[in-house]
């Protein structure tokens, strides 16, 4: 369905250099981490620390600033109690895909002083989460209709595509940055991920490609964008400059998704000791997070598990806890591919055993 909306086919806004921009962001964390150690902290600084920490977390692929952003959320309502904790919070549980968490803490805040306009925009988050999409969709659009910035279309477009709305998606896409009055790069280069994800899941490898590299000319150090780029140029056969591409990231991140990709890659190309190793480090720290976060990592682990981890059992299990997270189309996509490769698998080894045994029975005796 095509939306009403005016598109510019002008240039793509100038932003600050992302390596600038990067270093910014760390300045603002640790003055913002200075206040919190001296004790003056205010309700603004401890949201605006929170945030900034998440969007570090999603730039860098950093899990660590994602627990300490967490950390502070739980201290923040601990302390004060008030509509902004609980807000912070309510976005902690989003992240880490504690839904009804989530909407339980947002009705807090809403309850003690957060604007109509603030959680309406969080629940569409949420809904979009939970793959409640007429519900996020009505919010989202209703936020369009009330003001067309681009946050607002930048988020329609992003659901769009996680919707499989290519043509709508396509057209708030560059809606939206026609909107862009900012010199941040983070939201742009965001943007472009976003809409390069939809590409990748239709199989559009060329597509996905420009927009993961636009992506990270806006931000070189745009880990998950580095990423998909990496599994897109494996796609199309430059395997090479995928793992080149890949090792800073798997030897730098505390998020295993690199050092999965690594293996797969490293096992195409026939480097299968090199591809154990990483396989290993994966499968540890996947491990570790299924424990810790499960509803966030049982998607990334089930998809690990069922490629170079190579356990289509446990794939299974955690596509089920993913899926009984979140109804979304790519959830369903994964238990279903998960439940094939484990049948596939009890098949061949009922077969073999089945042909084992035949092989053992001792033959009928031909007498002459």
């Amino acid at each position: 369905m095509m939306m009403n909306v005016q598109v510019s086919c002008g240039r793509r806004p100038e932003t600050t250099d992302g390596s600038i921009a990067l270093r910014n962001l760390d300045a603002q964390i640790y003055g913002l981490e200075a206040e919190v150690a001296s004790g003056y902290f205010t309700a603004e600084g401890r949201l605006c620390l929170i945030e900034l920490l998440v969007l570090r977390g999603r730039t860098l692929g950093r899990i660590a600033d994602y627990r300490r952003a967490e950390q502070l959320a739980n201290q923040f309502v601990r302390e004060t109690g008030s509509a902004e904790s609980f807000l912070a919070r309510a976005r902690m549980h989003a992240l880490f895909h504690r839904f009804r968490a989530a909407l339980d803490d947002l009705d807090f805040a809403q309850a003690l002083s957060i604007d109509q306009t603030t959680a309406e925009e969080e629940r569409a988050a949420i809904f979009q989460g939970l793959g409640r999409y007429v519900e996020a969709l009505a919010l989202r659009k209703q936020a369009v209709d009330r003001c067309p910035t681009f946050e607002s279309l930048a988020a329609l477009a992003g659901l769009y595509a996680e919707c499989g709305e290519i043509a709508t998606a396509q057209q708030l896409y560059v809606a939206s940055q026609s909107k862009y009055r900012g010199v941040s790069p983070f939201p742009l280069a965001l943007l472009d991920f976003q809409i390069g994800q939809m590409r990748v899941y239709l199989g559009e490898w060329k597509e996905a490609r420009h927009l993961f590299q636009q992506a990270v000319r806006r931000l070189p150090a745009y880990a998950p964008a580095q990423g998909h780029l990496a599994e897109v140029e494996a796609e199309i056969g430059d395997r090479e400059n995928a793992v080149a591409r890949l090792y800073p990231l798997a030897m730098s991140s505390d998020d295993p998704d690199y050092a999965s990709q690594l293996a797969r890659i490293l096992q195409d190309l026939g480097c299968i000791e090199e591809s154990q190793h990483w396989c290993r480090l994966a499968a540890a720290m996947y491990s570790s997070l299924v424990v810790e976060y499960p509803e966030a990592f049982a998607d990334h682990a089930g998809e690990f598990w069922l490629g170079p981890g190579a356990n289509p059992h446990k794939a299974v299990e955690l596509a089920r806890i993913n899926f009984a997270t979140r109804k979304t189309p790519r959830s369903h996509a994964l238990l279903s591919r998960a439940l094939g490769a484990n049948e596939t698998l009890r098949s061949s080894i009922h077969g073999t055993g089945r042909q084992r045994i035949e092989s053992e029975e001792p033959k009928a005796i031909v007498r002459p």
